[in-house]
């Protein structure tokens, strides 16, 4: 492990990015090798005088421009050279800063705004009388009538619950951070597919949890891996997207589901079912948790349904877990925003919720039909309604190099390092999203441009390695 530490006087923008910004030049410059192992979160977290989450989103993004990988038990490594322009932002607004980039690398709901919705939603709540009501302190699992709407939007997904059996997060970010804060400790290990999304591998770095990736196939989980997994680790309990995977796009079907749910019972360990987008697949298998075999802990959001800047989402869980969900509500932001709630509570009572639900299947399900159009290898398993496809690259492309050039000719991809636990899952393919384009000419370009690139022999492209 090298002593490195970034220099990070006049760089403008929040403390993560100027840490990723730091690395990405230090390995240009040539001061950060091929291989070289970057300090732990904490101790650079320490020396730079910055909060281990700080640090843990930086190494995020960076992950995610492709300059480092992570490997569970061994640390994070410089991956290669970082092409001039890497630098890819986590925000709509950052990414109009960069207009000759077409980002196909966010998972954004597909159509913004809903502009008059919002202000017609804050009218209202201004026009009730009792916005004083909003300000103090609530319930840290959040207010009776916000768990009763995340009630009833869980319900959509097959899950019958009660408001009591349901608890209000920041979004679903912070419900992975609470249930996963629910059923282990730091040290402990925790299941997931050996592809998994990229927020949950921050998450369990910011909770010193050792991720071991389970093998997946064209159904999702495969259950004798994951027996034969929880027999080796004795871990405490498993993380799996069986709706729309991210990254694969796979709709784990009904008696996958059943089998994953016999295996983590047999073990006495609790799945956390992550449905965050469970909406776009209306007629998906009922929920893991539904099925009342294993323990489950169910998670879904607004931000990919509704807005990713509503930061909404609902959790719901048995009593005494559901209790332990609440306490790192509590432990990590004390309540979810009730002004943000209220909106949310709102917009599922009177119907708009579902609305822009519609609105963006329809407008997702569009989007995927110019990209299978364009490049055909990213068709979505089974024909679901995504928002992101999972491409595999033709022989001799390697994933990281196909990313950087993709890059340097204008278009972002995300490489399989963001979401692999190992070294050893991260195949040669990429993930296309659809929703960060910003509009369907637009995502054409895109296409048009990966398409080209696909059918060079990798040898000849100028590429960035």
């Amino acid at each position: 492990m090298t002593i490195w530490l970034p220099h990070l006087a006049d760089r403008p923008g929040p403390k993560y990015r100027a840490i990723a910004d730091a690395l990405a030049e230090d390995i240009r410059r040539g001061a950060m090798r091929p291989g070289t192992r970057l300090p732990t979160h904490r101790d650079l977290a320490w020396r730079l005088g910055l909060t281990v989450g700080t640090v843990t989103r930086a190494y995020a993004e960076a992950e995610r421009r492709g300059l480092i990988a992570g490997e569970v038990g061994r640390g994070t490594y410089v991956r290669g050279a970082a092409p001039a322009d890497v630098a890819i932002s986590y925000s709509a607004a950052d990414v109009a800063t960069q207009p000759a980039l077409i980002d196909l690398s966010l998972n954004f709901p597909v159509i913004p705004g809903h502009e008059a919705d919002l202000a017609a939603a804050l009218r209202h709540l201004a026009g009730r009388g009792d916005l004083a009501a909003l300000l103090p302190y609530h319930p840290h699992a959040g207010r009776a009538a916000d768990r009763a709407a995340g009630a009833a939007w869980i319900g959509r997904s097959g899950l019958p619950v009660r408001l009591e059996e349901v608890a209000v997060t920041a979004g679903g970010q912070h419900g992975i951070v609470a249930c996963l804060a629910a059923v282990a400790a730091s040290g402990d290990t925790v299941l997931v597919e050996n592809l998994t999304y990229p927020g949950v591998k921050a998450a369990a770095a910011l909770l010193g949890l050792k991720l071991v990736g389970v093998a997946i196939d064209e159904q999702g989980l495969v259950p004798d891996a994951l027996a034969a997994a929880l027999r080796a680790t004795g871990a405490k309990a498993v993380y799996c997207m069986p709706t729309l995977h991210n990254p694969t796009a796979v709709v784990m079907p009904a008696a996958r589901r059943q089998a994953v749910a016999e295996v983590a019972a047999r073990h006495q360990v609790p799945i956390i079912e992550d449905d965050c987008y469970g909406f776009l697949v209306p007629d998906a298998p009922p929920a893991i948790a539904a099925l009342g075999i294993a323990e489950g802990l169910f998670l879904t959001s607004l931000s990919k349904s509704i807005a990713a800047g509503q930061r909404i989402g609902y959790v719901t869980a048995r009593p005494g877990r559901l209790e332990r969900v609440t306490q790192a509500i509590r432990a990590t932001s004390w309540m979810a925003s009730p002004i943000a709630a209220a909106i949310a509570t709102g917009w599922i009572g009177d119907g708009t919720a579902e609305r822009m639900v519609r609105e963006r299947r329809a407008e997702a399900a569009a989007r995927q039909a110019m990209v299978e159009a364009a490049l055909p290898g990213a068709r979505a398993p089974g024909g679901a309604v995504s928002y992101h496809a999972w491409l595999r690259l033709p022989d001799g492309w390697r994933a990281d190099e196909f990313v950087a050039e993709a890059r340097r000719r204008g278009v972002a991809v995300t490489p399989p390092t963001a979401f692999a636990v190992s070294r050893q899952a991260a195949p040669d393919a990429v993930r296309i999203c659809y929703g960060a384009a910003a509009g369907r000419e637009e995502l054409a370009r895109g296409l048009e441009i990966l398409d080209g690139l696909l059918a060079e022999n990798p040898a000849l492209a100028d590429s960035v390695v």
